[in-house]
């Protein structure tokens, strides 16, 4: 469902985006992918639905605060940049740059670390 080659490729743009302060981190959303598994292709609203609630990011960069509050965080950071994780639908503040999606959202909106989004569905 998630084509995650063009995040990654948005997050090597680090050194042309915001950069978070605080606790933020700057999150790039992947892209719905154009057909389902079986092949139909999704309409362009239904890909903007998707986009828009999705729930996968690519961590790109973190503010200086991110993660440093100890009774919130005692294992010390849930993510770090490269590392692909899982938020709530609708979170962060969203925008584009260059055609990509990015969210800049709190630490704690921050609720897993997954290996491969490319294989999960939000459902």
């Amino acid at each position: 469902m998630y084509d995650t080659s063009k995040a990654e490729e948005a997050a090597k743009k680090a050194d042309q985006l915001p950069t978070p302060v605080g606790p933020y981190v700057l999150v790039a959303i992947p892209e719905i992918q154009e057909k389902t598994a079986g092949g139909i292709y999704r309409p362009d609203d239904l890909k903007t639905r998707e986009g828009t609630a999705t729930i996968f990011g690519l961590v790109v960069t973190m503010g200086p605060d991110a993660y440093q509050d100890e009774s919130r965080f005692p294992n010390g950071p849930r993510c770090e940049p490269g590392s692909w994780v899982m938020f709530r639908s609708y979170s962060g503040t969203r925008f584009k740059y260059d055609g990509a999606e990015y969210r800049l959202m709190f630490d704690d909106s921050i609720e897993a670390v997954v290996n491969d989004p490319a294989k999960f569905e939000r459902v």
